[in-house]
């Protein structure tokens, strides 16, 4: 782009170059002044080249991997209305780090009459779309790489390598090295004692909505410091979440259970289970709060209920049934004091908040 006499400060009409200006950012390793310096470098090349600019499109902390960001997709729709003429970011991993993206970037926006332009490149042709294309896709594999390698060190340590669990704290601490700890985990008493009595109620024959509803009246937060629903106690056992399922409660610490995956379609992260081979697991005797024979009549309870559960199904699964509303006024009724959502309870309606939740005295 500095050469100016190669790429004109005109169009083929006479008019000025409208230049859009895109620049993002992504969470893990860079911050919100990074977009900053990305639209002041490309409004200085602007105006040394006499151009016109024709807007700015920004994303903080973006992902480069997919194209489901507010400000791409609107760059792209003012790309088709003729807003401008040039596309210019710092780099073309701004604009995507996926191969095939940047493949579909590039043949949109020529169908479209614009050039793509960068700091870094130049004027972008079919062979940077390749090289980079290419370069960019495999910088983000090598992330993935090391990023779990990290993590499954962490995990073989005995350290937590992403989130912490109800019933523990973070500890923090300096290491030899100067840098901060982080994985550490201790138990917090307060919340082993609630911990210790789920697991007793549900051992003894009691539901997880019934004990959501007296955790719910004694004013006691769950996770995150939310309301108890029958769903945080009995999670999903195959996943390990919830409390129930939550294995770190005898002291085994359990990673790489399932892993996640982009739908290329939507960009939303979908989770699907790993083999039990391919799971990590260390023994973490400190972080023991319930023994095993506790745990083990749960496990009995769990396994009766499903049983009771495929029998009265005669095994059959319906997912076809979740997918459409069964009853006319289904997730249209609403409580006129919280707001809260009514459902279907044997013959009748029944607000969730008061039945799941017990803390609305709506009936």
């Amino acid at each position: 782009m500095k050469d100016t006499q190669s790429h004109p400060v005109s169009t083929s009409e006479g008019r000025q170059m409208r230049i859009a200006v895109y620049a993002r950012f992504s969470s893990d390793n860079q911050s919100e002044s990074s977009i900053e310096d990305q639209i002041f470098q490309c409004l200085e090349r602007i105006k040394s080249e006499g151009w016109q600019l024709g807007g700015v499109y920004s994303d903080s902390a973006m992902s480069g991997s997919n194209t489901h960001r507010p400000e791409y997709q609107r760059l792209m729709q003012d790309a088709t209305s003729g807003r401008f003429d040039v596309v210019l970011s710092e780099g073309l991993d701004r604009l995507s780090r996926d191969q095939a993206d940047i493949a579909d970037l590039y043949k949109n926006m020529i169908f479209q009459g614009v050039k793509l332009f960068t700091l870094a490149e130049g004027e972008v042709n079919e062979l940077h779309i390749g090289l980079k294309g290419t370069m960019n896709a495999l910088f983000l594999k090598d992330l993935a790489q090391k990023n779990k390698r990290g993590m499954e060190g962490k995990v073989r340590s005995g350290m937590a390598a992403s989130g912490i669990s109800y019933g523990y704290d973070i500890v923090k601490g300096i290491g030899a090295n100067g840098e901060p700890v982080r994985g550490k985990r201790s138990i917090n008493q307060e919340q082993s004692e609630i911990i210790t009595r789920i697991l007793q109620e549900y051992s003894i024959g009691r539901s997880p909505r019934a004990i959501a509803h007296d955790l719910n009246h004694e004013g006691i937060k769950g996770p995150s410091g939310k309301m108890w629903q029958p769903s945080t106690i009995y999670g999903n056992w195959k996943r390990g979440t919830g409390i129930l399922n939550n294995e770190l409660y005898v002291g085994r610490l359990i990673w790489n259970r399932q892993k996640f995956m982009k739908d290329p379609a939507t960009g939303k992260r979908q989770s699907r289970l790993n083999p039990q081979n391919e799971w990590i697991v260390e023994d973490v005797p400190s972080l023991t709060i319930i023994d095993k024979e506790l745990w083990n009549k749960v496990k009995t309870r769990q396994n009766e209920a499903r049983q009771q559960v495929q029998s009265s199904n005669n095994g059959e699964v319906r997912p076809e049934r979740a997918k459409r509303a069964r009853h006319l006024l289904s997730g249209l009724l609403k409580c006129s004091c919280c707001d809260g959502s009514y459902t279907i309870y044997g013959n009748g309606y029944a607000y969730v908040n008061a039945k799941n939740k017990g803390t609305c005295k709506t009936t």
